[in-house]
């Protein structure tokens, strides 16, 4: 890795995931940065739906989180490695992907603490998919977390020697799959990012969506409905005004959209809206045929 954060970089970037203080490289501290990291920084696709895609080369994506953003795996993982490799982590880059393939629509991420032989002490950190880990998960095959987070790691059926992370029920997928290669460099990516945040046919095109979880619970705000995931099971809430919108955004997914104008948001709000609108009527109409067929 070619990119290092300076010492008020390393500061600014714990500061915005709620740390205030450099502690020493410890599986401890790796604890407590992908929590916090997790926890304040969501996975999201707001940028995409803006129609301003962020790029995915390592220092834009570090920038993007100094500067108060959030984004999706590429992002997300890839500036924490360089946060992690700054404080003296060894990081390894893996192909990924998710469900049954790896396809390097995910950048995976392993560390080992520093003069640790990583073939036995190295640890799954992932703060960049839509279900995040709340903690590093031992690379031993097993089941981790408390229920309903559960976390189940086997070998992978379609990598050899590759592992296979399926994460808790009614998660937003069934799981990832990870290439043990480990990479030094992350240009393969960028046809990836490119296809997610500029094709028709990209899962996220027009999609507005963060996920984000914490210590009990796991949210996912898709447009203007609000599903909250936790040992009492699934809520979902609609959302019906602009600022309580604004708000959730806000207070839950930390993302107060801050280079984004009034005007800007706004246009976001009414599009979303739109969509509500025109999914609910879709809905109907199934329901009432449905129903009419049963009649």
């Amino acid at each position: 890795m070619n990119v290092t954060l300076t010492p008020s970089e390393i500061h600014a970037y714990l500061k915005r995931i709620g740390i205030n203080t450099i502690k020493k490289p410890t599986l401890e501290f790796l604890a407590e940065m992908q929590q916090a990291h997790v926890h304040h920084l969501s996975w999201q696709t707001v940028d995409i739906f803006a129609g301003r895609p962020a790029g995915i080369d390592l220092q834009e994506s570090v920038q993007l989180i100094l500067q108060g953003r959030s984004g999706y795996c590429f992002h997300l993982n890839g500036a924490f490695s360089v946060l992690l490799h700054s404080l003296g982590y060894k990081v390894h880059w893996h192909r990924a992907g998710v469900q049954p393939r790896v396809n390097s629509f995910h950048l995976g991420l392993s560390v080992s603490l520093p003069d640790a032989d990583p073939n036995v002490e190295r640890r799954i950190v992932d703060v960049g998919l839509g279900g995040m880990p709340f903690e590093p998960l031992p690379l031993r095959y097993g089941t981790y977390g408390p229920t309903p987070f559960t976390y189940t790691l086997m070998p992978s059926s379609v990598v050899p020697g590759g592992w296979r992370l399926e994460y808790e029920p009614n998660g937003p997928s069934k799981g990832v799959d990870y290439d043990p290669e480990e990479l030094t460099r992350l240009e393969e990516f960028n046809p990836k990012h490119e296809f997610y945040s500029q094709s028709v046919d990209s899962p996220w095109h027009n999609a507005f969506l963060l996920r984000q979880r914490d210590t009990d619970h796991s949210y996912e705000l898709r447009g203007c409905m609000l599903r909250t995931h936790g040992i009492e099971g699934i809520r979902k809430t609609e959302i019906q005004t602009y600022e309580e919108w604004k708000d959730v955004l806000a207070k839950l997914f930390y993302e107060p959209l801050v280079d984004y104008t009034e005007q800007e948001r706004r246009e976001m709000w009414d599009r979303i809206q739109i969509a509500h609108e025109e999914w609910k009527r879709t809905q109907l109409a199934w329901s009432t045929e449905e129903n009419a067929m049963k009649g």
